[in-house]
């Protein structure tokens, strides 16, 4: 029984390993949010995001954050991050393709 459980750790380490990698690509954890209404890597959902050039990613998030218009939705969310963090979800929602 114990061998069991060593192996069955064992070989799940790796597993883990790998479902954690993807968090470590800069600017990942960041757009996961986006990911909610944008789908899956920004594919899908309301508008698609994905493979847009960084520039205009984050040229939009910057106006609408600008905008602070009550009630919309993109305009708290634009709000909510810092220039260096928007550069961030722009880079990295244009290797999405």
């Amino acid at each position: 029984m114990r061998h069991a459980v060593l192996l069955a750790a064992a070989l799940a380490a790796p597993a883990l390993a790998h479902a954690q990698a993807p968090a470590s690509v800069p600017g990942r954890l960041l757009a996961s949010n986006c990911f909610q209404c944008h789908g899956t890597d920004g594919r899908g959902g309301f508008d698609e995001i994905a493979g847009k050039s960084p520039s205009e990613i984050v040229n939009k998030l910057k106006e609408m954050r600008a905008e602070n218009k009550p009630g919309e939705i993109m305009n708290r969310h634009a709000a909510g991050y810092t220039d260096a963090q928007l550069k961030l979800i722009g880079d990295y929602l244009a290797t999405r393709k």
